[in-house]
């Protein structure tokens, strides 16, 4: 764990923005924080999208059908249900529950996302999260690379009394390291406090630091933040502190997301994120062109 010294500083919370809700892929809706006319982006995140959670009847599920992505990262963590992803280089798998994929887009792929036959079929329940983590110029165009970490391998920890638990995907928490490895410095955790409990993160000075609220209610300081909405903490301090309140009737479930800003010029369009104008209309010409590849084979 890290170590805090005498004039370590909790973050004030600079503001709370609360997400609104959007149509994605082929017409799931998701609750998203960013960017919308409140907040472009988060410096390196450019965008959060929480699925469901949602009940589909049989039939009625809807995905992410083939699309590109070039310049940045997406991450996707499974709560319930389960996903298939095929992509343009052959790969393909199933995410289910608490499993992780940190997919690097880089140079470009052409990627899909969709419920997995059992829940087309059956329906059942869905959640989970999308977070676009953006690459620095150097990265943009490297090969593309996956790392699908199912959910036994997803570090878990717990304080001495068992009132906080955490899942941690990127960075490290209560002494516990992740296994993913980042391009950038990232933070990623997966908290959950019972009635009362107070969590103290160490999170670097020179980190931009979030918190999105998946269930209950947080508290940091004066402020209290709610189901989907995410609270911005100010670049004051060398830590993030959060309570789930004493007098709360269910545990709080949070991300806590931080990582160091790129502070570089950023051009997006769609499922484009680079650094240039010019570098996004290459990155048409190129999807157009077939440089990024087609998706062929199917998951049986």
């Amino acid at each position: 764990m890290t170590m805090l010294t005498d004039t370590t500083k909790s973050r004030s919370v600079e503001r709370v923005v609360t997400s609104v809700r959007t149509l994605e892929g082929g017409g799931f809706v998701v609750t998203r924080p960013f960017p919308t006319r409140e907040l472009l982006d988060f410096d390196p995140f450019l965008m959060l999208d929480e699925l469901g959670p949602v009940v589909y009847k049989p039939g009625e599920a809807v995905g992410a059908p083939d699309h590109p992505h070039r310049g940045f990262e997406t991450v996707t963590y499974i709560l319930d249900g389960l996903n298939t992803h095929r992509d343009s280089q052959g790969n393909s798998g199933k995410l289910g529950p608490g499993d992780v994929q940190w997919m690097t887009a880089g140079a470009g792929i052409v990627h899909s996302e969709m419920p997995a036959d059992e829940i087309m079929q059956n329906g059942g329940r869905v959640h989970g999260f999308q977070i676009w983590v953006n690459l620095p110029r150097r990265d943009k165009m490297m090969q593309p690379r996956y790392q699908d970490i199912p959910a036994s391998r997803i570090p878990e920890a717990r304080n001495e009394d068992g009132s906080v638990k955490v899942r941690v995907i990127a960075g490290e928490a209560l002494g516990t390291k992740a296994v993913i490895d980042t391009r950038t410095p990232i933070i990623f955790l997966h908290y959950t406090l019972q009635p009362g409990a107070h969590v103290t993160q160490p999170v670097p000075a020179e980190y931009n630091a979030f918190v999105y609220i998946i269930d209950g209610t947080a508290q940091s300081g004066d402020t209290r933040a709610g189901d989907g909405q995410m609270v911005l903490f100010a670049p004051d301090g060398q830590e993030v502190s959060f309570s789930n309140p004493a007098d709360a009737t269910e545990p709080l479930s949070v991300l806590l997301l931080a990582g160091v800003p790129l502070n570089e010029p950023v051009a997006r369009y769609g499922p484009f994120v680079m650094n240039t104008e010019a570098e996004i209309y290459q990155a048409f010409r190129d999807y157009q062109n077939g440089k990024m590849g087609s998706i062929k084979a199917r998951i049986s």
